[in-house]
């Protein structure tokens, strides 16, 4: 083989390597949310790891609160619980609720929790300042390990973030002017009696709610996983 061949295959190889990192490194933040699993923010501060940390607003024409999804790692042997979590400059602060039941969220020793998505611990903004597209600092204050900053993108639940986000915001039912009461049926008698309430529907969907409160629904998982 010629030594001008030899260095044209070497000119070719080298130019198809450069186009294919290209090309992964796409792959990323800038990736089509619905088909690529995107890259997260994550940090680690002693023995806490926090990864894929999101901020996930309303799906287009929705309206309600965001969410602050994420994984955090405890490797360390006691438990911590996680006091607070602030969003954006305005240090919007979170309400927590663990994943049954009532009371703070806790990471346990040499283990894990998760934040959003069904059946797991929530962090819920009721307003929060934020850009969909861009990225805002989120802090999380950790009893032991004291607050981790992070910056998160900022992302509506579409596609990828969907089963993440948060739930819109219910529509009110309409409901009656002061003094006037719904119309009844007359009975065989002449009087009018009330129509009967669901009173078995509604418990059924009490019960329901219950059960996603208590967090007895497989957990989904986080973004990133």
């Amino acid at each position: 083989m010629s030594r001008s061949l030899r260095r044209g295959i070497l000119a070719a190889t080298a130019v198809a390597f450069s186009l294919f990192t290209v090309s992964a490194c796409g792959a990323g933040n800038e990736a089509d949310t619905n088909k690529v699993r995107p890259d997260n923010a994550s940090t680690s501060v002693g023995k806490i790891k926090i990864q894929n940390v999101n901020v996930i607003t309303q799906a287009e024409g929705s309206e309600g609160p965001a969410v602050v999804s994420a994984k955090i790692f405890n490797t360390g042997g006691t438990e911590q619980t996680l006091e607070s979590v602030t969003v954006s400059r305005d240090g919007a602060e979170a309400e927590l609720s663990p994943a049954k039941g009532s009371g703070p969220v806790t990471i346990p020793a040499n283990g894990s929790v998760i934040l959003g998505g069904k059946g797991n611990a929530a962090a819920t903004l009721d307003s929060p300042e934020v850009e969909e597209g861009g990225v805002t600092p989120v802090v999380f204050t950790l009893s032991g390990t004291g607050e981790i900053e992070v910056g998160a993108l900022v992302m509506p639940a579409d596609g990828y973030y969907e089963r993440f986000g948060p739930s819109s915001q219910p529509t009110q039912s309409p409901t009656a002017s002061p003094g006037e009461t719904p119309e009844g049926t007359e009975s065989p008698s002449g009087s009018e009696t009330a129509p009967e309430s669901p009173a078995g529907d509604e418990e059924a969907g009490a019960g329901a709610q219950e059960d996603v409160a208590n967090g007895d629904e497989e957990p989904e998982g986080t973004p990133g996983d």
